[in-house]
């Protein structure tokens, strides 16, 4: 049996999904807070679903029962929403990760894959990112995606839990929600432009960042499960390939066959300028290539949206 925590979410959904395709038993973890139960209508049929809160101990372990690995991607998912609540965040992130630990720990030492973030960086000068560099994290949300992986890496140490712990750059794809206020930039261009709205950018949209497709985040995951002496390591996956907000927003328009007439508003808190990964330690030790183009991506992205943006969008 896998588990997949936060298995309704954007990511989480389409982890479920492949793992159901490639014939696994597969046991999804969720509140619903920010994961949708759409998200997993195909597959409904073909996995166990418990409804249930990261913090509630006894849940988790529940959830844990004959588990083999466990993807850990249950999490307040947002900078933004992180200084407007950061006690929520701070105790989901962190509670909620220790909690799968500790679960782990009490039923057979499954493998634990954790979702974190390039967040953890903050704006570190250097570039691209490689995972020695000292993380500077400038957001709640930050804070506790780092303290997720020290401690993955103690109860590797301590107790033998096999870790491996993901930091994300901007992960985008087909599912990812635009309504939320705290949505990233990708949905909320798309929805806005197919919509006739004016798209939003924070600051000048200069920043740069490396989008990353979720099919090939997805990929990583799959990847880390299996991967031999990885225990305790952490890896950045992304392209290795940044974009400006601007050009995204630039190409997406020129797709649609539409204006792009943004509204400028203030950058906003916690925000880094540029970010940009060296992805060498998880191509030589995941075997992780990242090979899925920012153009490629956007089109699978564009092609897979709700047939009323599609129609939209005509």
């Amino acid at each position: 049996m896998l588990l997949v925590t936060g298995g309704a979410g954007f990511i989480g959904s389409h982890l479920v999904r492949r793992l159901v395709d490639e014939g696994a038993a597969v046991r999804a973890l969720d509140d619903f807070s920010s994961g949708k139960p759409e998200n997993l209508a195909d597959v409904r049929g073909r996995i166990d679903l418990v409804e249930g809160d990261l913090r509630d101990e006894a849940t988790v372990r529940r959830a844990m029962r004959d588990v083999r690995v466990v993807f850990h991607l249950g999490a307040v998912p947002s900078v933004t929403r992180s200084f407007v609540d950061p006690h929520t965040t701070l105790d989901v992130n962190i509670g909620g990760t220790l909690n799968v630990l500790r679960a782990a720990q009490a039923s057979g030492r499954p493998r634990v894959v954790l979702a974190s973030s390039a967040a953890v960086y903050g704006d570190r000068p250097e570039s691209p990112k490689t995972e020695t560099l000292t993380p500077n994290p400038l957001s709640p949300y930050a804070i506790s995606k780092l303290a997720g992986e020290q401690l993955c890496a103690v109860w590797t140490e301590a107790y033998g839990i096999e870790t491996v712990s993901l930091r994300y750059f901007n992960v985008f794809g087909p599912r990812q929600d635009p309504a939320s206020h705290y949505a990233a930039a990708i949905p909320k261009f798309l929805q806005a432009l197919t919509e006739g709205a004016e798209p939003v950018v924070y600051g000048d949209g200069e920043q740069t960042r490396d989008f990353v497709h979720v099919d090939d985040v997805v990929d990583a995951n799959l990847r880390a499960a299996t991967a031999p002496s990885v225990a305790g390591r952490v890896f950045n996956i992304a392209t290795g390939r940044a974009v400006s907000v601007n050009a995204v927003l630039s190409l997406m328009a020129s797709r649609l066959g539409v204006a792009a007439r943004p509204r400028h508003e203030p950058a906003r808190a916690g925000e880094v300028r540029h970010s940009l990964a060296d992805i060498s330690a998880a191509r030589d030790a995941l075997g992780y290539r990242g090979d899925i183009s920012f153009a490629e991506g956007l089109e699978r992205t564009i092609a897979a949206r709700p047939s009323r943006l599609a129609a939209a969008g005509r």
